[in-house]
């Protein structure tokens, strides 16, 4: 990996400007960098600024990540996350660790890791969609209390019909986000697979489904407008009247992820999902 590391000599910098702390972490990271002989340069569009780098380091929490894991589906720029704030599972490196990280970034201690993105295909209410996801694709009821009627079926199957809150189309990435708090299984992040996830089922028999991540997913609202909403990675995208059918799988593209070599998924699920076999 020293030779890779090599190879890292410009650095993106972006952040959430809406994080206090953000803007200081960020320049602290600028002078580390220079420090090490490398070129920092900071930017606003994940995109722009992925071209012309050889890694990017996104500074915020998870829904930061989120979104430039999307701006920069499918191309080479590994992506370090340096976590500001709250939970922060996908953003590894926490800020007050931000020099070690990048010492060990220096001195090629770290891995690469490739994350499926997942997608959704449909017309929605008389609107074509096509929206990428790291994490998850939500079809969900709206602003009514009542629950919904979703038909779902796969690779051409007719699954179930199911009458809830709403069902959960989580890449392994998301495994651990929405569907988890919705009862999903933990699924490590290089598994390939979807979990689909019902959220408050009305037939106490539906639980969450682990698929093939070549699967194709197809969702078909069956209650009327204004009850059923389709969101990608948390952001509403469009609604679905009665009839609209939407198809859910595995994106072309993916994203690289960088994590530090003493980082482990399992570690994380420990500190901080304080997920444990015994409290001895």
């Amino acid at each position: 990996m020293k030779k890779q590391a090599d190879q890292i000599r410009r650095i993106g910098l972006i952040g959430n400007a809406d994080k206090p702390a953000c803007a200081r972490i960020v320049r602290q990271a600028a002078r580390l960098i220079q420090r090490a002989g490398r070129t920092a340069i900071a930017g606003n569009d994940a995109a722009v600024l992925a071209r012309e780098v050889d890694l990017l380091l996104v500074f915020g929490g998870d829904g930061t990540l989120l979104h430039a894991a999307r701006k920069t589906a499918g191309l080479p720029t590994p992506i370090l996350g340096v976590n500001i704030g709250g939970l922060g599972f996908l953003t590894g490196v926490p800020s007050a660790e931000l020099a070690r990280a990048l010492k060990c970034v220096w001195l090629g201690q770290f891995k690469y890791e490739s994350r499926a993105l997942i997608e959704a295909l449909g017309v929605c209410n008389g609107k074509k969609i096509r929206e990428t996801a790291l994490n998850d694709i939500v079809v969900g009821r709206g602003a009514t209390s009542r629950l919904i009627a979703l038909d779902v079926g796969v690779d051409g199957e007719h699954v179930t019909r199911y009458r809830c809150d709403g069902l959960i189309i989580s890449s392994p990435t998301g495994s651990t986000a929405y569907s988890l708090a919705a009862g999903g299984a933990v699924v490590v992040p290089t598994a390939e697979v979807f979990v689909m996830t019902p959220i408050c089922p009305h037939a106490l028999s539906n639980r969450s489904m682990i698929l093939p991540l070549a699967s194709k997913i197809s969702v078909k609202a069956i209650s009327p407008l204004p009850a059923t909403i389709l969101s990608a990675d948390g952001r509403l995208v469009a609604e679905l009247a009665a009839g609209d059918e939407v198809i859910i799988r595995r994106s072309r593209r993916a994203i690289r992820l960088m994590h530090l070599a003493d980082s482990s998924f399992f570690e994380a699920l420990r500190h901080k999902l304080q997920w444990r076999g015994t409290y001895l």
